[in-house]
């Protein structure tokens, strides 16, 4: 009898496959894989990308090495700290790059099917149900894991007939795994999971859910509608049908861009105002090269700044305009900040960021001939530092004084 989770060896034939196939590829340990892939000297040892552990920071990433010893996502880098050896690699993270990257991932996910719906930088669905002769959704899983290893980076991936089979299908078999749950095995492979691995149910639910005596996705699955909504809530039927492996949600494609950003979190508070300036100059420079890429112009300018005390200010000014070139976004990122921040105050976060993309723009019949030609120079000065960037790196040019940020293997901190 075939197990809901054969995955057929690469040399057999595949199984027919009946009906809607929905692929789950989440990239294994995104950040510190990409972080590998910039420094090969460090493949091999743990990496964690995260905050210094003597400034109350916490990890966003660990890569499987730094996993051994039990450091995980969230956790206080002083504990990481505790846990990991010394050779361990601490990174502040390069999220431009990331972004980058994920980028380059998502265009092999688009290659295949045009229905890919993105759940964050580092995951996505994707709609490979077979249609005539339209490639099996295994041989599909397998190309794209082929084209992502190409890019230098790794993914495991779910193979399903629903969105929440597909999901937890994925997190089976990492890293660099294909977990396949045939089409009416659904319930099958769900049933001795525990609960806590269902998509939305978060640890105080999960706990709530074992005291009640539900233990495994199978107890959830044999819940009737009204104890599910006494036990769960309003929720609770829907919950309790993924649970027995029903989910119809479609996949959809990517809602289009509401706003760009780039943010930046310092080990250290900030205080002097030529450094708060000059990050916030390389904040708009970034989204703005960004912008141009994505070929988005936008009209509302924001401008968001976290304290010492983890207090939040956020600020915004709208142009006459769409606009997308460097001069503007870093003038009015600028101004925001001299209207929001006094020197001295520090800093932890800071993030520049542009919205408004649906506003109609000014018709350009009604600027003036030196308005026309001062956009005209603005925009080809951009394209060019875009080209150079494109072809030597991101920190090969940069506008004014502006210090580059580091991409040095040593731009590391923390034990190690």
């Amino acid at each position: 009898m075939t197990r809901a989770d054969d995955t057929p060896a690469s040399d057999a034939p595949l199984p027919e496959w009946r009906g809607r196939a929905v692929l789950h590829v989440d990239m294994d340990a995104f950040f510190t894989s990409v972080e590998q892939l910039d420094h090969p000297e460090w493949r091999g040892l743990p990496v964690v990308v995260g905050g210094s552990p003597e400034a109350r920071g916490v990890i966003a990433a660990a890569s499987y090495e730094a996993r051994r010893y039990g450091v995980r996502s969230a956790m206080a880098s002083a504990r990481a700290a505790q846990l990991l050896p010394p050779e361990a690699i601490w990174s502040r993270g390069h999220f431009e790059r990331y972004g980058e990257m994920s980028a380059k991932v998502f265009a092999v996910f688009e290659s295949r099917t045009p229905e890919v719906q993105g759940a964050s930088i580092d995951e996505a669905y994707l709609d490979v149900t077979p249609v005539g002769d339209a490639p099996h959704p295994i041989a599909v899983a397998r190309e794209i894991q082929a084209a992502v290893d190409e890019l230098g980076l790794s993914c495991s991936i779910g193979v399903a007939t629903n969105k929440t089979v597909a999901k937890i299908a994925s997190d089976r078999d990492k890293p660099h795994g294909i977990t396949v749950v045939s089409p009416g095995t659904e319930a099958i492979f769900l049933a001795p999971l525990p609960v806590r691995v269902m998509p939305g149910v978060g640890p105080s639910t999960a706990a709530r859910l074992v005291t009640l005596g539900f233990r495994t996705l199978g107890d959830l699955a044999a819940l009737d509608d009204e104890t599910a909504r006494q036990v769960l809530g309003s929720h609770g039927p829907g919950l309790v049908r993924r649970a027995s492996g029903e989910d119809p949600r479609p996949v959809r494609e990517r809602e289009p861009v509401k706003s760009v950003s780039n943010e930046r979190t310092f080990a250290q508070d900030l205080r002097d105002r030529a450094e708060v300036r000059d990050v916030v100059s390389g904040l708009a420079e970034h989204v703005s090269g960004r912008l141009r890429r994505k070929e988005l112009r936008g009209r509302t300018i924001h401008l968001k700044l976290r304290f010492g005390d983890f207090s939040t200010k956020t600020a915004q000014v709208t142009l006459d305009r769409p606009a997308n070139d460097c001069e503007t976004l870093t003038a009015s990122a600028l101004s925001l900040l001299d209207a929001s921040w006094s020197p001295g105050v520090g800093v932890r976060l800071l993030g520049v960021g542009v919205s408004g993309f649906g506003a109609a723009p000014q018709q350009m019949a009604l600027l003036d001939d030196a308005s026309a030609a001062r956009d005209a120079r603005r925009e080809a000065i951009d394209r060019a530092v875009d080209e150079l960037r494109e072809r030597f790196g991101d920190d090969a040019i940069h506008f004014g004084t502006r210090r580059p940020a580091s991409r040095d293997p040593k731009d590391r901190y923390g034990p190690g």
